[in-house]
């Protein structure tokens, strides 16, 4: 049998539509806004999230750090949480790269506390100036938690009555959207810039989309072209990210319901510890007493291919369009025999 790849969602592949859409695409030059699949990406994007322009980027990552340095100077600082994919897995490209601190605030649900924000914000005068605060949705280290448009807007005003700006990683925005069941631009209007990915959830096979208001995103496309990311041909990639915003964002319900559906069943396996009721979206972290370790390898032989990042026994596993109901079931089958080796 095939492996059980459940370490991430960014495994996905290109569906037979994706694949015809690349074949025909109709293409130009993207650097000199030139090529029409690219533009209609951007435009649908934007509409998407209630933006007024986007920026069509290689990467998640690239799409992070062209929201930030188009909105701090060398200098500044970003608030973000302690447990944010742009601290813990972005290996501090915007300190890097442009000279920006980094301060940052407990978050273990999500949502940083308004409180350890605001405390944060640097006073005006001999310090750095407090630039953009920077929030996750869904929140990959917290569990896949989603925050709500009102905890998004109550730190946003916040942001924004201290002169702040507020840049959202949105790379599973769409996964929060049908979680909560509001439109994904109702998540970003608080927001100034979002970054979300086609090449998770939504299966294409790269890309990455950075929205905001038409001056934010005009900087935005200078640092892409600083960071090497200008494309040329780029519409045989856009047409697939077509696809994907089209066609499987109302789909990101069935890797939801596996997910908890595979929480549930990890509950009952000896030595795992977890609590289903934490599960919102895709993302399910569980901890393993004894060795972590040997449990992961464990699975890897029985063809389940789990995420490990830390020594503290924490495992990850997303659910994906490649992941069905059975699929969680054979795979807490052979997790429950790798619990017992």
């Amino acid at each position: 049998m095939s492996a059980l790849d459940f370490r991430s969602d960014t495994v996905t592949r290109p569906t037979d539509e994706m694949r015809r859409a690349m074949a025909a695409a109709e293409v130009g030059d993207d650097q000199y806004g030139e090529d029409p699949t690219v533009n209609r990406l951007q435009e649908r994007s934007a509409e998407v999230t209630g933006m007024e322009a986007g920026l069509y980027v290689p990467s998640g990552m690239m799409g992070n750090l062209c929201g930030v340095l188009a909105q701090a100077e060398r200098g500044d600082e970003v608030i973000l949480g302690d447990r944010a994919h742009i601290e813990v897995s972005e290996m501090g490209a915007f300190t890097v790269l442009g000279g920006i601190h980094a301060r940052t605030v407990p978050n273990r649900d999500g949502m940083p506390a308004l409180a350890d924000i605001e405390a944060a914000i640097r006073p005006g005068g001999m310090f750095p100036r407090s630039a953009v605060l920077c929030l996750e949705n869904t929140h990959n280290f917290c569990g896949g938690t989603v925050l709500s448009v009102a905890e998004t807007a109550a730190a946003s005003d916040l942001a924004h009555s201290r002169g702040m700006r507020v840049h959202l990683d949105g790379a599973r925005i769409f996964n929060a959207a049908v979680a909560l069941g509001v439109p994904a631009a109702a998540l970003c209007e608080p927001v100034d810039t979002v970054q979300f990915c086609f090449s998770k959830g939504l299966s294409a096979p790269v890309g990455s989309m950075l929205c905001g208001d038409r001056a934010t995103i005009d900087r935005a496309r200078r640092v892409r072209k600083l960071l090497g990311g200008a494309m040329r041909q780029s519409g045989v990639i856009a047409a697939a990210a077509l696809v994907a915003l089209e066609t499987m964002r109302e789909r990101l319900a069935e890797d939801h319901a596996n997910a908890r559906r595979l929480a549930d069943g990890l509950a009952a396996i000896r030595r795992v510890r977890i609590d289903p009721a934490r599960v919102a979206t895709n993302i399910v972290w569980f901890a393993v007493d004894g060795d972590a370790a040997r449990f992961h390898a464990a699975c890897a032989e029985r063809g389940v291919r789990l995420s490990r990042y830390d020594g503290n026994g924490r495992i990850r596993m997303v659910t994906h369009r490649e992941i069905s109901a059975a699929d969680v079931d054979r795979a807490l089958g052979l997790m429950r025999e790798a619990a017992a080796a």
